[in-house]
């Protein structure tokens, strides 16, 4: 888990310096990741520290220092529907689709999903966010094109987890794992686009992830 963490904040320091933040920030970002996997090593409850992290990125959009990733003004309330509806679908999909095709069951008891949601909210999907939508994507289709960028993060944002040590290596969750995350990368690509927010796009994300972590399958 700590080496996991370790390359999501990778992704976040780099997000980060492509913003402007300097060395330091993305030293920070580091640290606390790495600080947050080696409290969750040690049970559930540790997991907790990983929302720290969050909020110290709160801290600096608040400073003005992530306008550049979209973490800057208000929030549209129509994107924040859209981004329920996306990531409500693709996990409730995700449900279905696991069930009846692979006989997966839900994870019994909420503590191991209640840590993986604070890796998710804290690591995860606040990494891959700021990386492949704030500053990937947002840098590709400004100096090409909207669909230039979309291809170029999705299919980096892929690669990403299907790479993940912790994704069951079995065909079929591979396949079902780049097609979730395609439609997933996609459609944060368009929330940003459409929005100008990055919070839009880490909605669906947790709503999706969310689902994803009752069926007890990865960290």
């Amino acid at each position: 888990m700590v080496g996991v963490a370790a390359g999501q904040g990778a992704l976040l320091a780099t997000a980060l310096a492509w913003a402007g933040c300097g060395t330091r920030s993305g030293v920070v970002a580091i640290v606390l990741l790495g600080a947050a996997a080696a409290a969750a090593a040690r049970g559930p409850a540790g997991a907790l520290a990983y929302l720290i992290v969050p909020l110290w990125v709160a801290w600096l959009a608040r400073r003005g220092r992530l306008a550049t990733l979209g973490l800057a003004g208000p929030v549209p309330g129509r994107a924040l529907l859209a981004a329920v509806a996306l990531g409500a679908f693709l996990g409730g999909h995700l449900l279905v689709s696991a069930s009846l095709t692979l006989g997966v069951r839900l994870r019994p008891g909420p503590g191991g999903v209640l840590a993986a949601l604070a890796y998710d909210a804290g690591a995860n999907v606040l990494a891959a966010e700021c990386f492949f939508r704030g500053a990937l994507f947002n840098r590709a289709q400004r100096r090409w094109s909207f669909a230039t960028g979309v291809v170029l993060a999705t299919a980096a944002y892929v690669v990403r987890y299907l790479v993940d040590p912790l994704l069951p290596k079995s065909i079929e969750w591979v396949v079902g794992a780049a097609f979730y995350l395609a439609l997933l990368g996609a459609g944060n690509c368009w929330l940003f686009w459409w929005s100008g927010s990055l919070v839009p796009g880490g909605v669906a994300a947790l709503l999706f992830f969310a689902a994803y972590r009752l069926l007890g399958t990865g960290a």
